[in-house]
């Protein structure tokens, strides 16, 4: 048998159940606790794209080091799910911890030699106390949060705070609670021997917030000032407008009741879109939320926004495609159905957060570049991001802070007999002036169309007429570069002849790989890209090394993809790292598949003795 794994707020531990089993809120609490306890977490919930009866799994990484991202391996799996039972012991690392409810025997069989086998008889525990079936289900789970209490050395009164908390008003709920988790936290403390891994209260959590980025994104999307939002329910992004509306309800209500938002879940994606052209033509500042399905649905329209110039914001929850693909899991995979959508040439501004404080700042920023440069604009999430609670930094708003409604001419304007042409460049920066509908009774309109037109939005099918717009349009392009959010560099110890880039909900797997290399004597500078356009300083990085490596979670390589054909890159320079089982990505998968590349015959960043 291996050595049982030792380890003090530093390890994984994996909840295999059942959905709709009611472990999710049992699973959280074991999370949040140990965050109360000052200790940083990540948590990642699998789940399957039905109601019920699947298996899901809840992952937490406890890392007072602070890695968030997936580490990948088990350190003790609580197993709750014949169904998975193999797999899931299968994950373990040697010497590490298998918790399984040992109500009813299991074969040697089941089990592995070298790893920890903890049996607490949680039905019994709790059919001895609770007599109703769905209670019997629902207290199993704060059962076993009670057995890992006592074998982590979780603090009991930090649980019954949140349970209490969570509970408020409901005193005969929060008795019960405490009931089951004290039934498995005083059994295994009668029964059980010490385990190897324990959690001891630390302060690294600081001030840091625990938020879901489609929560971030949607608080964004108010203080950024939208007013209007169309949708269609779809996973992973239906919760982001569920919250927009529980924030518009705070925020945008007056004292005597008056909503000062609309929100309208429409018929289908397409429809949708075109309400938020709508209000977004009118003046209203308005966007919806979907994912790559409804991303292709709403092509047409997308064009209409870029030729017409229509300001616009569609939040997009990424998840595994094609198709229906894979409802409930995380890719990186709409990057070029955003970045070009629609026939003809478009071209869409993209923002990548990389995290729920990124998803609010992005969520408010989109909407002043939208107004701004008169078009659609992307913020792309995944669903790692938005449906899983991320700690994260807390989100800040400057005080006084304007927003930027753009190029708008105003009655008083026109009165004064300024030159208005819809299409017109007047500052040289390819952004034309607007009016709002109903500025001025007789000037100052135009006919919004998406055929071809002139520079004062007459209808045109003159070749010079519709150069002359897809030419300026394309100068509009380049003007954006210095408005969206800047890359983020990050230098070597050393200099190096490789580098990476990477995007989105990849960057905690990233920073850890990063330090996991530098200890094996490989250096590598990295550029962490936040938004298309990309910045001239991309390619500049990228023409600085030999080789840069393309993280990203999708088949295709759709970065590189992008980024060779925006920048005439030679593909040879850019080596591809994919990751796109649905799962987010890990550090451990990071760091194997950089390393055996360089092995493989591109080493020029492999010190010596490792060659």
């Amino acid at each position: 048998m291996s050595k049982p794994l030792t380890a003090t707020n530093d390890f994984v531990v994996r909840f295999a159940n059942v959905n709709g089993s009611g472990s999710a809120s049992a699973n959280g609490l074991f999370a949040k606790v140990i965050l109360r306890m000052g200790v940083p977490v990540g948590a990642r919930n699998i789940f399957p794209s039905n109601i019920q009866g699947l298996p899901t799994w809840y992952v937490v990484r406890v890392s007072e080091a602070g890695w968030l991202g997936r580490r990948g391996g088990v350190d003790l799996c609580v197993a709750m799910n014949p169904q998975t039972w193999d797999a899931d012991v299968k994950e373990i690392e040697p010497g590490g911890y298998l918790l399984y409810d040992s109500s009813k025997p299991l074969p040697a069989s089941k089990f592995r030699d070298d790893i920890t086998i903890i049996g607490a008889p949680l039905t019994e525990l709790i059919a001895a106390e609770f007599s109703d079936p769905r209670q019997r289900q629902l207290f199993k789970n704060i059962c076993y949060v009670g057995v890992l209490a006592q074998l982590l050395g979780i603090e009991p009164d930090a649980v019954k705070q949140l349970l209490t908390e969570e509970f408020k008003g409901k005193e005969k709920l929060i008795a019960a609670n405490f009931k089951a988790f004290e039934l498995g936290r005083s059994y295994a403390e009668k029964h059980l021997a010490p385990i190897g891994l324990k959690v001891r209260r630390s302060d690294k959590v600081g001030d840091r917030i625990f938020v879901e980025g489609n929560d971030a994104a949607a608080l964004g999307a108010v203080y950024g000032g939208a007013t209007f939002c169309a949708w269609y329910p779809i996973t992973p992004s239906t919760s982001l407008a569920e919250s927009f509306q529980k924030y518009c309800r705070q925020l945008r209500t007056d004292p005597d009741g008056k909503s000062r938002y609309a929100i309208v879940q429409a018929e289908d994606e397409i429809a949708s879109i075109g309400m938020v052209l709508g209000a977004g033509w009118a003046g209203s500042r308005a966007f919806t939320c979907t994912s790559g399905p409804g991303v292709s649905l709403m092509n047409e329209f997308v064009g209409f926004s870029y030729y017409a110039e229509i300001p616009a914001v569609i939040f997009d929850v990424q998840r595994g495609g094609p198709s229906t693909g894979m409802p409930t899991r995380t890719q990186q995979s709409d990057l070029l159905s955003a970045a070009y959508a629609s026939h003809g040439d478009t071209k869409h501004p993209t923002l990548f957060p990389a995290n729920p404080t990124e998803a609010f700042e992005f969520g408010a920023q989109a909407f002043d570049l939208a107004d701004f440069f008169q078009t659609t604009i992307f913020v792309m999430l995944e669903l790692d991001i938005g449906m899983q609670e991320w700690l994260t930094e807390p989100f800040k708003w400057e005080e006084g802070r304007q927003l930027n409604r753009g190029k708008v001419i105003t009655y008083e304007d026109l009165e004064a007999g300024k030159e208005f042409g819809r299409y017109l460049d007047v500052d040289g920066d390819a952004v034309p002036y607007r009016t709002y509908p109903g500025t001025h009774p007789t000037r100052g309109s135009y006919f919004t169309r998406g055929s071809s037109h002139d520079r004062y939005a007459r209808y045109s099918e003159k070749g010079e007429d519709y150069t002359d717009g897809m030419v300026r349009l394309l100068r509009k392009w380049e003007t954006m570069k210095a408005h969206v959010p800047a890359p983020i560099r990050r230098d070597a110890k050393r200099r190096t002849p490789d580098a990476v880039i990477y995007f989105g909900s990849t960057d905690p797997a990233m920073a850890e790989a990063l330090a996991a290399l530098e200890k094996d004597g490989v250096h590598l500078d990295a550029m962490r890209i936040r938004a298309f356009p990309f910045a001239d300083e991309v390619f500049e990085f990228i023409r600085a090394h030999e080789q840069v490596f393309v993280v990203e979670q999708n088949r295709d390589a759709q970065l590189k993809a992008l980024l060779v054909n925006e920048g005439g890159v030679h593909p040879a320079r850019l080596v591809s790292v994919l990751h796109f089982d649905g799962t987010p990505i890990t550090a451990r998968f990071i760091t194997r598949a950089i390393a055996d590349k360089l092995k493989s015959g591109q080493a020029s960043a492999m010190p010596e003795k490792a060659k």
